[in-house]
């Protein structure tokens, strides 16, 4: 499940109902106000695994359904020999159930090597994929690994990398988007990072965001703030998650979607 309505007396408590439902966390979502609620209503909000983080929730739903399947299996029972007096009979059903383990055993080896070639030809490494990438783009480029416990985070730079970057990042996207969808699936994070763009870009929208907070929470007036991608939109949350003065949502379509930062207790 990628998306859940949430319903409550106000949107904060919908947003909360939606979550728990959907079990993510709010930085990992965005959110859509359907009703805002009222005096004899109740709030709706649909909230939906943000793209940058989907590939992970898909992967899970994956792993879950296939140990159901597993489950669901039924026991294979060898077909049962009749019991003889002759000799040779029983002879016979030992030899034919070492045939059926031997190509059970043959079977399970060829679907394991297949599996393994699938994998070979379908994946290049990141680093493989970003050397290959830049030296196509003729730019004489290094490339750092940083690793932590979420996430492992490719760090690239060269001399004028701001056309490689694009405009707020687009280019920079564009590529974490093929790379990782050319890369072996890890259980931590794929991310790219280009001439430091997304550390100084996330300090950037940071502080644009608690600017913003503050002018809400004196104002007690929602704010809105110029269309970003899900990544951008999800530091906004994450920055203001903790903020007991005001809440964060996102609306409208992509690519134009927006987050709006308005106080806990909205004036309209």
């Amino acid at each position: 499940m990628l998306q859940a309505e949430g319903t409550g007396k106000t949107i904060e408590k919908a947003i909360e109902n939606a979550l728990l439902e959907l079990k993510a966390p709010r930085e990992d979502v965005d959110i859509k106000i359907i009703n805002e609620g009222g005096l004899f209503k109740k709030a709706k909000v649909l909230v939906s695994i943000s793209e940058d983080v989907k590939e992970k929730y898909q992967s899970k739903q994956k792993k879950k359904a296939e140990v159901k399947v597993e489950e669901a299996k039924p026991e294979i029972k060898q077909p049962k020999v009749v019991k003889e007096d002759d000799k040779s009979t029983k002879a016979e059903a030992k030899v034919m159930k070492k045939e059926v383990k031997a190509e059970e055993k043959e079977e399970k080896k060829a679907e394991k090597q297949a599996v393994k070639a699938s994998k070979e030809n379908k994946y290049v490494e990141p680093k493989q994929f970003l050397e290959g990438f830049f030296k196509a783009l003729e730019k004489d480029v290094t490339i750092d690994i940083k690793e932590d416990e979420q996430n492992i985070t490719y760090l690239v730079d060269g001399e004028n990398m701001g056309e490689i970057i694009g405009r707020r990042g687009e280019c920079l996207y564009a590529i974490s988007n093929i790379m990782k969808s050319l890369c072996p699936k890890t259980e931590k994070r794929v991310l790219l990072d280009i001439a430091n763009y997304k550390e100084r870009r996330e300090e950037s929208l940071a502080a644009t965001a608690r600017r913003i907070a503050n002018k809400v929470a004196k104002s007690g007036r929602y704010m809105k703030l110029e269309p970003m991608n899900a990544a951008e939109r999800r530091i906004i949350h994450t920055t203001l998650q903790n903020d007991d003065r005001v809440t964060t949502l996102s609306k409208g379509s992509e690519p134009k979607r927006y987050c709006i930062i308005f106080p806990k207790e909205y004036k309209d």
